[in-house]
């Protein structure tokens, strides 16, 4: 098994927080002293480069997280993994301890998706007994205070993204089931978006007010909104910069046999020139990315294949976009109702690997945490 470096942290005593670049930017091996990963801690973000992240198909609930998928990801890739995303649904009532130890302990940034969703986990069938508005009303009090105690329990370093992709219409706390395109006079806003936003502020205020400092929190938009309509574009639905540490999007090429595969530029470049709208200084994250490995044939929609698409991915989202400092590839393969395959994963062949392979190996895509030592309290 190749060197994945693990806690051999360099020690980068910058002063910079997550919401900053650090001016240390050196490989753990190249530094002598360490630092404890167990002492308390801040994760901070690249000056040059970007983290390297993965959610690994950690089954249909996506929090099936094990030691042994985490490691035969990063034999496949080459590279260690700096962020690991997996989800914690609120259907489950519970805050998952446990993959979130088997992360930190790997040497890696825990990356959650706190999706208030309800089983069967269906996507458009509108909102649950998680609505917004009950959640605004405070029906589910006792359990944000739980999952918040337990998330500062944890103690160590994590990102939240709390009701993800809210732009598009295919989860049950899109804007478009909260009143849509109706305006609040008193908010100045449209109503759908403004729901959102509320409960947002809600459900973080209520966590920090438990005291789990160690939360980062990140707004994660889908690149373009469902509705493609002005009500419905991520500043309608941004909480406020006081409420986020990390701008998130998720950016996907073909999904499914009968779509285009567009190339990275097409997907990226009006999204990200929106997120950065929202705030001058916030680290921006490709949260989730994948294309799909289909047929092809002359009279496919226009678009480029995997390897390619792969391969502009990892070259521009760290040349192109100098704020975007990490990016986590959705590395996922489902069956769909016809029983054909959307394969995601990054060895959906050997020339797809091959390119996912080359790109992370670039020293720009940053595989080990880099963390500042914080005062014991």
């Amino acid at each position: 098994m190749f060197d994945v470096g693990r806690w051999a942290f360099g020690a980068c005593f910058a002063t910079m927080s997550i919401l900053s670049p650090t001016a240390c930017h050196k490989s753990a091996s190249s530094e002598g002293a360490r630092i404890d990963p167990d002492a308390p801690v801040e994760v901070l973000v690249p000056e040059h480069g970007a983290y390297t992240g993965a959610f690994m198909d950690f089954g249909d609930e996506e929090d099936d997280v094990t030691l042994e998928i985490i490691e035969e990801f990063e034999q496949l890739v080459g590279k260690h993994q700096a962020v690991i995303a997996s989800s914690s649904y609120w259907g489950e009532q519970n805050f998952p301890t446990a993959n979130l130890n088997v992360v930190w302990r790997h040497g890696s940034l825990p990356l959650v998706f706190w999706s208030p969703w309800d089983k069967p986990y269906a996507q458009n069938r509108g909102p649950d007994r998680f609505s917004l508005l009950e959640i605004l009303n405070g029906k589910w009090d006792a359990y944000i205070d739980k999952w918040a105690e337990a998330a500062r329990a944890f103690g160590h370093p994590m990102i939240v993204a709390f009701g993800l992709e809210m732009n598009g219409d295919w989860f049950p706390w899109s804007g478009i089931y909260y009143g849509a395109d109706q305006w609040d006079d008193d908010a100045d806003n449209w109503q759908g978006p403004e729901n959102f936003r509320r409960a947002y502020r809600y459900v973080v205020d209520r966590v920090r007010a438990r005291g789990a400092t160690n939360i980062k929190w990140m707004f994660h938009t889908n690149n373009y909104s469902y509705p493609l309509d002005t009500w419905n574009f991520a500043p309608a639905y941004y909480p406020g910069s006081d409420y986020v540490d990390w701008l998130g999007f998720s950016v996907y090429g073909q999904q499914f046999k009968d779509e285009p595969n567009p190339g990275v530029p097409s997907l990226v470049d009006w999204p990200y020139q929106e997120l950065c709208g929202l705030d001058p200084n916030k680290p921006i994250m490709i949260a989730e990315w994948a294309t799909g490995d289909f047929p092809f044939s002359t009279s496919q929609p226009s678009g480029i294949r995997k390897p390619e698409w792969i391969k502009q991915g990892l070259d521009l989202f760290r040349t192109r976009y100098p704020r975007i400092k990490a990016a986590v590839y959705w590395h996922e393969r489902w069956q769909n109702v016809d029983q054909s395959y959307s394969n995601l994963r990054v060895n959906s062949s050997v020339e797809s690997l091959q390119a996912y392979r080359e790109g992370v190996a670039n020293p720009d895509w940053v595989g080990n945490l880099i963390l500042r030592a914080l005062p014991k309290k």
